[in-house]
C-alpha cells in the first residue's frame, strides 16, 4: 500500500508541474508562443480590454491553447485552440488556478491546485474563480474549450481560466452540440482537421454567481478553415436559456453580435476564396443536428442530444467520486476540505465585516466631506464675490481718474482758444491799418502809368472828336448849299474828272 500511495503523490505533484500557464505581457504583440492557434497569427481584434489577461497554456513542454481572461468577470472571454482528435481517458484530472493572475509577482509560473495555492498565493481568488464559488450553487463549471476536443483533456483543458458557469443541462448540451459539429461538418470539410483554427467564448451577463463569477448570456464558437482552395468560416451561438439550440451564423454576424464588434480573423478568414459549397454541406449537417436536438428536446424534455445516457456521460467531464479516489485522495481531501471551508468561512466574514466597516466609515466621511463641501463652497463664493467687486472697483479708479484728467485738459484748451481768439480780435485792427498803410505807396505807384495812360486816350478822344465835330459841319453846310441850289434851278455839273 506504501508504494501505491507514494506514486499517487509523485502523480500529484507531476500534474501541477506539467501544466504551465504563462501570463503574456502587455508589451508583448499577440500570445506570444501561442500565436500558431490563431488564423495567419492574429488573434481577434477589438476584445482586448485593461481588465484582461492573456494565457499561454502549455503542457509537457508545449503549447496546447490561448485563453483571453476577464479578472473583473472571472470568466475567459475566448479560448482559442486548433483541431484535434480526442483521446482515450487517461489519469484522474483536478482543476487548477493561475497564481499570477492575483498574484503577479508571484514566483509560481506555473498553475497549480487550488488546496495549494491557499498557502502560497498572495490574494487568491481576488481576480479569479475558484472552485468554491461554485460550491452549493445550480452551477457547474463550463470549459469553453472542451476536454472531449483536446488530446490532452485529461490536465490542459481543466484549468479554471477555461471555465465559465453553466446549468447542467446547458454544459451538457455545449458539449454535445460541439462534439457532433466538430465530428460530422467542421473536422471532415477541412482535411480533417489540420488546418482548423476555433476560437470558443463567452459573453458575460447581468448576473453573477455568489457576487463573484459572471454567468454568460450566451456562448459562442467561430472556425476558420485555412485549407488552401476550400477554405470556409463559420459561427455557432448558443443561448443561457434552457430549450435553445445551437444557432449557425455567419462569423460577420457573429462579430455584431459580441460587445465591442470585433474582428475573429484576419481578412475574415479569406473571405475572397472561400468554397461556398463547403459551407453549404456543413450548413446541412448543422440542420441535421438541429433537427435531432429538437427532436430529442420534444421527447425528453431537458435532456440534450444523445442517444443514450452512456453517449452523453462520456462527452462530460469526468467528476471525482469516493469509488475512484484513492486513500491519500480521500485523506487530503478530508484535511483540505474543513481547512478550505474554514478558509472561506473566515474570508466571508472578514470581507463581509470589512464591507460594513468601510461602507459606515465611507458615509461618515462623505457627509463630513459634503458639509465641508458646502461650506468652503459658500466662502469661497463669498470670498470670491468680495474680491471681484474690490477688484472691479480698483480697476475703476484709473478709468475714472484718466476721464477727470480729460476733462480738466479739454477745459484748459477751450479757455486757451478763447483767449488766443480774443487776442487776434484785438491785433487784428492795427494790423489791417499798418498793412494799408504799408501798401498805400504801392498801389499808388503802381496807379501813375495806368492814369497816365487813361489821360493819353482822354486826350485822343477829345482830338478825334473835335476833327469829327470840324469835319461834320463843313459836310452839313456843303449839304445845306447844294440843297438851296437845286431848289433855285441851278443845275451843278461836273466834268469827267469830277470837279465843278
Amino acid at each position: 500500500m506504501r508504494p501505491a500511495r507514494c506514486l499517487a503523490l509523485g502523480s500529484l505533484l507531476a500534474l501541477a508541474g506539467l501544466l504551465e500557464g504563462r501570463l503574456v505581457g502587455e508589451e508583448e504583440a499577440g500570445f506570444g508562443e501561442c500565436d500558431r492557434f490563431f488564423y495567419a497569427g492574429t488573434p481577434p481584434a477589438g476584445l482586448a480590454a485593461e481588465a484582461h489577461v492573456k494565457v499561454c497554456q502549455r503542457f509537457e513542454g508545449a503549447e496546447r491553447f490561448a485563453t483571453l481572461y476577464s479578472r473583473r468577470d472571472r470568466i475567459p472571454v475566448y479560448s482559442a485552440f486548433r483541431a484535434a482528435r480526442p483521446a482515450a481517458a487517461g489519469a484522474q484530472p483536478r482543476w487548477l488556478v493561475e497564481p499570477q493572475i492575483d498574484d503577479p509577482t508571484s514566483p509560481l509560473e506555473e498553475v497549480i491546485d487550488e488546496a495549494d495555492a491557499i498557502t502560497s498565493v498572495s490574494g487568491l481568488g481576488s481576480k479569479q474563480a475558484l472552485s468554491t464559488d461554485y460550491l452549493d450553487s445550480d452551477y457547474q463549471r463550463g470549459q469553453l474549450y472542451p476536454f472531449s476536443l483536446s488530446k490532452d483533456f485529461e490536465v490542459a483543458t481543466f484549468a479554471l481560466t477555461n471555465a465559465a458557469p453553466m446549468a447542467p443541462s446547458f454544459r451538457e448540451r455545449w458539449y454535445l452540440n460541439l462534439n457532433s459539429l466538430m465530428e460530422r461538418a467542421l473536422t471532415p470539410q477541412c482535411g480533417s482537421g489540420a488546418d482548423l483554427y476555433i476560437i470558443t467564448g463567452a459573453v458575460p451577463s447581468d448576473h453573477r454567481l455568489k457576487d463573484r463569477v459572471t454567468i454568460p448570456a450566451f456562448v459562442w464558437l467561430a472556425a476558420c478553415c485555412a485549407a488552401p482552395g476550400g477554405g470556409w468560416a463559420m459561427g455557432f451561438v448558443q443561448h443561457a436559456q434552457d430549450g435553445d439550440v445551437i444557432e449557425d451564423v455567419m462569423v460577420r454576424e457573429l462579430e455584431k453580435l459580441l460587445p465591442f464588434n470585433p474582428q475573429l480573423f484576419r481578412d475574415n478568414c479569406g473571405e475572397t476564396e472561400q468554397d461556398t459549397e463547403r459551407m453549404k454541406k456543413i450548413l446541412e449537417v448543422v440542420n441535421q443536428v438541429q433537427d435531432e436536438e429538437r427532436t430529442v428536446q420534444a421527447k425528453e424534455g431537458t435532456r440534450p442530444l444523445s442517444s443514450t445516457k452512456d453517449q452523453g456521460s462520456a462527452l462530460l467531464p469526468p467528476e471525482p467520486s469516493e469509488e475512484r479516489r484513492s486513500f491519500l485522495g480521500k485523506l487530503r481531501s478530508f484535511l483540505a476540505t474543513p481547512v478550505i471551508r474554514l478558509f472561506q468561512l473566515l474570508y466571508y466574514a472578514a470581507v463581509g465585516i470589512l464591507k460594513n466597516v468601510i461602507y459606515v466609515l465611507w458615509f461618515v466621511t462623505k457627509q463630513v466631506f459634503n458639509g465641508l463641501e458646502s461650506c468652503l463652497y459658500r466662502l469661497g463664493s463669498a470670498t470670491i464675490s468680495y474680491f471681484l467687486a474690490i477688484g472691479e472697483e480698483l480697476a475703476s479708479i484709473p478709468w475714472k481718474v484718466l476721464k477727470v484728467v480729460v476733462k480738466i485738459i479739454r477745459a484748459i484748451l477751450r479757455i486757451l482758444c478763447c483767449l488766443l481768439k480774443a487776442i487776434c480780435r484785438v491785433l487784428g485792427i492795427p494790423v489791417r491799418v499798418l498793412v494799408d498803410v504799408a501798401t498805400f505807396p504801392m498801389h499808388t505807384i503802381s496807379a501813375v502809368p495806368i492814369v497816365c495812360k487813361d489821360i493819353a486816350v482822354g486826350l485822343g478822344g477829345t482830338i478825334s472828336l473835335l476833327f469829327d465835330a470840324a469835319f461834320g459841319t463843313m459836310g452839313s453846310l456843303f449839304q445845306v448849299i447844294f440843297s438851296i441850289c437845286k431848289r433855285i434851278g441851278y443845275r451843278v455839273t461836273f466834268d469827267n474828272s469830277g470837279e465843278l
